[in-house]
Order: structure tokens, then sequence, then C-alpha cells
């Protein structure tokens, strides 16, 4: 027979949500075929040039454009720092690139222009804006690092064209900035309805990315 807990028993406590690894395990597919399109293998292989590198870069200038069009959400400062903003950085990238006036020069593709209307048509404050904000961000502070060192590698890329890969951050550099953010993520507290929301919309994010990626292969 159960006894009754008494009465003035504490409740149980609950364990607030892993938002970040459930994210994470949820995409994992999703982050593995846009990482393994063609363009972005060739590209990190040395099979490309200088030049399609920035055609590249003027790509996501479209994407971070409409990211960072809409004020900055301050409900956690740690996740929407306004200093993970890339859009100065690439443009700054772009102008020592040769590409002062990529707005004329790079036009966006159509899978670009469908991603930035699809980012633009997202309030700040709906869930899904996250879901964008933190595959790009912790994207740039993963990956990137790795891309900005092959660039430099294979194509001669010289620091003042790749200030997109860098942030300031303070001493426990890029690693401290990704815990912080993933903490910060678990500490916004989502509904079980919203983090389905955000791990559906994670996805959607990978797809349009690989979509850009395989436009730009063709």
């Amino acid at each position: 027979m159960p006894i009754a807990p008494p009465l003035d028993a504490p409740a149980p406590v609950t364990e607030p949500l892993d938002v970040a690894a459930l994210v994470r395990t949820a995409s994992a597919d999703d982050h593995r075929a846009a990482e393994s399109r063609g363009f972005v293998t060739a590209l990190m292989g040395g099979e490309l040039s200088l030049d399609d590198y920035t055609g590249y870069l003027a790509q996501l200038a479209w994407v971070y454009d409409a990211l960072e069009s809409r004020t900055a959400r301050s409900d956690d400062p740690a996740v929407f720092d306004p200093a993970l903003a890339r859009m100065s950085a690439i443009e700054a990238d772009l102008r020592a690139l040769g590409a002062p006036d990529w707005r004329e020069t790079h036009a966006p593709l159509p899978e670009t222009r469908d991603y930035a209307d699809h980012l633009r048509a997202i309030a700040s404050d709906d869930v899904r804006y996250l879901a964008h904000h933190y595959t790009r961000y912790l994207g740039d502070l993963s990956g990137g690092q790795a891309i900005a060192a092959l660039v430099t590698r294979h194509y001669g890329a010289t620091p003042d064209q790749l200030t997109f890969y860098r942030f300031d951050v303070e001493a426990d550099g890029v690693v401290g900035i990704k815990r912080r953010y993933r903490q910060s993520m678990n500490a916004l507290a989502l509904s079980p309805a919203d983090v389905d929301v955000l791990v559906d919309e994670v996805r959607v994010s990978f797809r349009m990315n690989s979509a850009i990626f395989e436009a730009l292969a063709r």
C-alpha cells in the first residue's frame, strides 16, 4: 500500500529542459546534410577560388541583412547579444575582397531571396526567430572558424577579408560564448510546445541554407 507524502512535503523538483541539447540532437541529420553539400566540401577542400568565396559571402550578406533587420530582443542579452551581429563585418570583408557594391554585383539567388523573405516574415519575439539566430550564429562560432582557416590556407585570404569570423570575446574565447549561449537558451524556460516549434524551425533553417549551397554549386 503506497504511503502518502506528508502534507508539508516539498514539491518534486522538475529539471528544466536542456533545449540546446534537444535542438542539436533533433537537427543533427539536417546539420550534417548542410555541411556535406558539394559547394561546401569543394570550398573547404581548396577546389574553388577566392572569387567563389566572395560570391558565397555576398549571398550570406543578404541573409544577415534580413536576420538583423529588426530590433534585437532584450529578454536574454546572453542569447540576443548585439555583439554577435555580423552584418558590418560582412560588408567590411566584401570591401576588402573587392566587392564594395555587393548589392549591385551579387544579386540574391532565388534560394537566398526565399530565405531572406522567410526571415523578414518572422517577428523577433517569435520562437522561430530564435531558431535562425541559433543556427547562424552558433554556426559562425563553430564551423565558421574552420572555414576561415581553410579559406586562408587554400585561397590566401588576408585577415582583413575574414573579420566575419572574429568575435569580440572575453578570456574564455569562442568556446565560452557558445557555452553561455546554450545555457541562456535553456534559461529562457520555453514550453514543450515552443521547443517543438523551435526544433522544426531549426531544421527549416538548415534546409534553406542547404538550398543556397546547392544553388552556388550550380
